[in-house]
């Protein structure tokens, strides 16, 4: 062997020997303490926390400047002495951090957030072993169903002209724009009002220049007036209806849930919805050139939600069938913290299906209503096909995401860079990441189960006006970006 191949092989077998001496002798006991919950103790040895302090002053050293004395050249002890905050910060930082990431690789606790871990209360001692305890929330243990030979009724069905009529007179009701009339309002119309919520005859919240759409129902973020449509019927600027609701019972002001509240509307304009001219300018908006085209875009965008119906018809026939062993417990603060991202994933499911944003936000609200409910249900679902997609090896690529921004972009009539950076500002781009990652899984399943055909439900029309907030305190701003559309 040469001497370069000795010089080689020593630096390897010196690197390989490193490696090995850096990993931590760690004590880890993991007790369970409640659905989803472990309570982790973890003892780091003294010879470990040793070799983590003699490696910090090492980087201390190289770096450090001191009067007196050159850039390396700095004695040990004085190092320690004149830097002993720095060093105890540092000291403790590598040792959480490598402990930390030691215990994912060789413990099987598969946390689902940040561990609860109070790092401020920590104090690495100058002698005798470290030991710090926390919390974590985990993914549950369960075993998978068979998931290769379900079953499945498929809803199936051509879409009739009417239908598409419907659609096509929808669609272009999303771009209307509303001008004020001197007559009372009808089905349809829109009117611009003040709206009072009282409770035990106190006022409790008032909302101005709310603009609602006349529809069957009007939906909060956490109460629902049936009827709406007729209750304003007939009404003229200076007119004032008033109702009763009740709060949901997931509402997050607990002590309102179930409550009734008094809703009174002050109107102030009527105003009617006026469809957009099939104009260059409107032609160019919805990015196509002729109205023929604009036909074979909405027909493809209708084609898009039937086959959202098909599919999340056939998917909850799937989520019914894997989780129905799924009896495991979740924890409520885990529930809580998810609950927006379940209607997340909801509202971007919609609005690939080239929903309007009228129907995503109605659907919103509905969601939000039975929010904890729908969200306990979610995550077992999700839990379930995390595993299967780990099992089968799916992914999300990014031209997976790229295809749905620009769907997207289509029916909103957005740019696609502005769609892009407002879901990347607000993390829903990981959120359409694991989505589409879930809705592959979904669709693995399908390509393996046996379907019988039935015929579909006609497109729904849509009955929902939606109020971006709730009556007793909001919950969270609405998902849906109602902004006008930049030119």
């Amino acid at each position: 062997m040469s001497e370069t191949d000795s010089t080689a092989v020593e630096e390897e077998v010196g690197g390989l020997l490193e490696e090995e001496q850096q990993r931590l002798n760690l004590t880890v006991e993991v007790k369970s303490i409640g659905p989803c919950r472990k309570h982790v103790s973890v003892t780091v040895p003294q010879e470990d926390i040793s070799m983590i302090r003699d490696l910090s002053i090492d980087e201390f050293a190289d770096s450090a400047e001191v009067p007196g004395f050159r850039v390396g050249r700095v004695p040990r002890d004085l190092l320690q002495k004149r830097f002993k905050n720095e060093l105890a910060d540092q000291v403790k930082q590598k040792v959480l951090l490598q402990s930390l990431e030691q215990m994912s690789d060789e413990d099987e606790i598969d946390p689902i957030n940040q561990p609860d871990i109070d790092v401020d209360s920590l104090d690495i001692p100058d002698s005798g072993d470290f030991c710090y305890e926390f919390d974590v929330e985990v993914r549950p243990e369960f075993d998978l169903p068979d998931y290769t030979k379900f079953e499945i009724n498929r809803p199936t069905g051509d879409i009739s002209d009417e239908e598409f009529a419907a659609f096509r007179d929808e669609f272009l009701e999303s771009y209307s724009k509303q001008e004020k009339v001197d007559r009372t309002a009808a089905a349809g119309d829109s009117v611009l009002c003040d709206v009072t919520f009282t409770h035990d005859g106190k006022e409790i919240r008032e909302s101005e220049n709310l603009s609602l759409r006349l529809r069957p129902t009007l939906r909060f973020q956490d109460a629902m007036l049936e009827g709406f449509d007729k209750l304003l019927d007939g009404a003229a600027a200076g007119d004032s209806r008033t109702a009763e609701v009740t709060i949901s019972v997931q509402s997050s002001i607990v002590e309102m849930r179930g409550e009734s509240v008094g809703v009174e509307f002050a109107v102030k304009e009527v105003r009617e919805h006026v469809a957009p001219e099939l104009d260059k300018e409107f032609l160019d908006q919805v990015n196509v050139e002729t109205a023929e085209e604009l036909d074979e875009q909405i027909r493809s965008a209708l084609e898009r939600q039937v086959d959202f119906q098909q599919r999340q018809k056939t998917r909850e026939q799937v989520l019914e069938k894997i989780t129905d062993s799924a009896d495991w417990d979740l924890p409520e603060s885990l529930v809580q913290q998810q609950t927006e991202n379940a209607l997340r994933r909801e509202t971007l499911e919609m609005a690939q299906a080239g929903f309007t944003r009228e129907q995503i936000a109605a659907r919103e609200n509905e969601i939000r209503q039975n929010a904890i409910e729908n969200t306990r249900q979610a995550l077992k679902e999700h839990f379930v096909l995390d595993r299967i997609a780990t099992n089968e090896n799916i992914e999300c690529e990014q031209e997976d995401i790229d295809r749905e921004l620009l769907l997207m972009s289509f029916q909103s009539g957005e740019p696609l860079r502005r769609i892009r950076a407002r879901m990347v500002k607000s993390g829903m781009i990981e959120n359409m990441e694991a989505q589409l990652r879930e809705r592959k899984a979904v669709d693995f399943i399908l390509e393996k189960a046996s379907f019988n055909d039935v015929e579909r439900e006609p497109a729904a029309e849509n009955t929902v006006t939606a109020a971006a907030f709730a009556i007793c305190g909001n919950m969270t701003s609405s998902l849906v970006d109602d902004t006008p559309t930049e030119e």
